[in-house]
This record gives C-alpha cells, sequence and structure tokens, in this order.
C-alpha cells in the first residue's frame, strides 16, 4: 500500500525519507518534489524498476529515463569524459533547471530506455530530492504522470494518476510554475538546444560562449 509523507513535518519527512530510500532500494518507485514538477523515480541502475516506471507511466522505452544527481563530482562516473562546457554549465546552472545529456560510461550496467549511448543529467534545485539522491545514489527520474496527461505539480496529484503502481510519496508542497527544465544535448561537434524550458537559450549561450538556437 502507498503511503504519503508530509514533508513539511520534521518527524514525517525524517520518515519519508527512509521509507523512500528503502524503497529505491528494494527495486520500487518512490514519487519526489523537484524544482520543476513532482517526479516519479528508481534506482537508475535496477533495469526492472526502470522498466517499471515506465510501464506505470504508460511509456515505452523509446522515451528514455533521465538521471538525477546528488552532486557535481557524481556526474564523473556516469559520462565516458565530462568536457569544458559540460562543467561550464554545471557550474552555472546546477543545482536547478538545466538537463545535460553527454555519452555515459560503457561499463555502466544500466538500462534507461533506447538512449543510444547516452544519459540525461540533471542536479535538481530541492532539498527534500537532493538528500534522497545522496543518500540512494543516481535515480532514473521521470515527470510524475501518465503519459499524455498533465504534469503533477503536487503530491496528490501524482496519486490520483499513478496510485498503487507508487510505494512512497514525499509531499513537498505544490511544485509551482510546472516549467520543464531546459535540455542542452552536448554529445555532438556544437552544443544544441533539445527543449527550451526554465533556463533560457541566451543564459546558456551566455555561459558557452556560442550562439544556441533550438533544435532544427
Amino acid at each position: 500500500m502507498s503511503v504519503v509523507y508530509d514533508c513539511s513535518d520534521p518527524d514525517a519527512r525524517t520518515d519519508g525519507l527512509k521509507a523512500a530510500a528503502a524503497s529505491v532500494r528494494s527495486g520500487r518507485l518512490v514519487v519526489l518534489p523537484t524544482d520543476t514538477v513532482y517526479g516519479i523515480g528508481a534506482d537508475a541502475f535496477d533495469s526492472a524498476a526502470v522498466r517499471a516506471l515506465l510501464q506505470a507511466k504508460h511509456r515505452g522505452p523509446d522515451m528514455p529515463v533521465g538521471v538525477l544527481v546528488g552532486s557535481w563530482s557524481t556526474v564523473d562516473g556516469l559520462v565516458l569524459g565530462v568536457p569544458q562546457q559540460a562543467r561550464a554549465l554545471i557550474e552555472a546552472f546546477w543545482p536547478g533547471d538545466l538537463s545535460i545529456v553527454l555519452p555515459h560510461a560503457p561499463s555502466l550496467n544500466w538500462d534507461l530506455g533506447t538512449t543510444r549511448g547516452t544519459v540525461m543529467l540533471r542536479m535538481p534545485l530541492h532539498p527534500v530530492a537532493l538528500e534522497l539522491l545522496r543518500e540512494v545514489g543516481p535515480m532514473a527520474v521521470s515527470s510524475a504522470n501518465v503519459s499524455g496527461k498533465p504534469a503533477a505539480a503536487n503530491a496528490q496529484e501524482a496519486k490520483d494518476q499513478l496510485g498503487e503502481s507508487v510505494s512512497v510519496y514525499l509531499d513537498g508542497g505544490p511544485s509551482g510554475e510546472p516549467v520543464p527544465s531546459t535540455i542542452v544535448d552536448l554529445t555532438g561537434p556544437a552544443p544544441v538546444m533539445l527543449r527550451e524550458g526554465a533556463v533560457t537559450a541566451a543564459a546558456v549561450s551566455e555561459v558557452l560562449g556560442v550562439e544556441l538556437g533550438p533544435q532544427e
């Protein structure tokens, strides 16, 4: 049975984070607040849990799941290399609303969907999310909704859509405006903006020192 923890109460937050960490480690799904919208998450290295996440969202592996991390340094162990452009973006916008696509380390045993050897990484600016990520490590996280339906801006909206497929709901209050993260792809010869969200193309271009337009 799913349990909702009110993270505005210190005791409930402590209990909720402990329950969420145990759930992630045992291959179950959790819903967590982020700085954009609520996310549904699983252990990034547990392929069965990631498949369960996609199933809960009624989504196929053709739409791969991104990975949230709890610190800058975590990235080094997940990707083939961290180019200077990526480090510049991380220093400028993390924790925050920027996702970066990089070639993942070939030694990693994970299955996030049809990623073609890449991984989308972000460090969220939300204390509850960061505390959980620092406890359990990288998590595969997608918006907490059934595909085709609006993203959840609070824990109840997530529960209404995902129900008992999730074992723990961490209620961090309303997420604010449901603006998605900006996605920048650094896997090619030049940076490409796959989605302009909370961080503008102009802000990214200023950090990188190159003009950056939307994906053609």
